[in-house]
């Protein structure tokens, strides 16, 4: 009797943990962004993002070969391989423009991620500019 006693607590303690979990994990959900490259150009080629928030970036890389995205006003690089992705976090950043290129085709592997105010962004996703 004691056994079962035991093993129910346990169950209602461990759904308790679950839920908060789930909760905690739920209220922190990180922004996710999209860049593809393809015939070595970035689309698109401004990314938009809310200002003083952490941010994934998928990056897809269509081309065959490698590309590096770089970025130096946001200290990130990430190499990714022809016709693979990779992910790179940026942020919280300060409202501003941030400039990217791909290293190995930086003439035309270019673009740019605007961090907007809290303001502007509620806007734009309001779908308002």
């Amino acid at each position: 009797m004691k056994q079962s006693r035991r093993l129910a607590l346990w169950l209602r303690f461990s759904l308790l943990l679950g839920s908060c979990w789930s909760a905690w994990l739920g209220a922190d959900e990180t922004p996710v962004f999209r860049l593809t490259l393809k015939d070595h150009l970035f689309s698109p080629s401004t990314l938009q993002v809310p200002a003083g928030q952490k941010v994934k970036i998928i990056i897809h890389n269509q081309d065959p070969n490698p590309e590096e995205f770089e970025s130096f006003s946001m200290n990130r690089e990430k190499v990714i391989l022809g016709g693979s992705s990779g992910v790179v976090f940026v942020g919280p950043l300060q409202p501003g423009t941030y400039p990217f290129s791909g290293e190995y085709n930086p003439d035309s592997a270019k673009g740019q991620l605007i961090a907007l105010p809290e303001e502007q962004w509620q806007a734009l996703q309001a779908g308002g500019r």
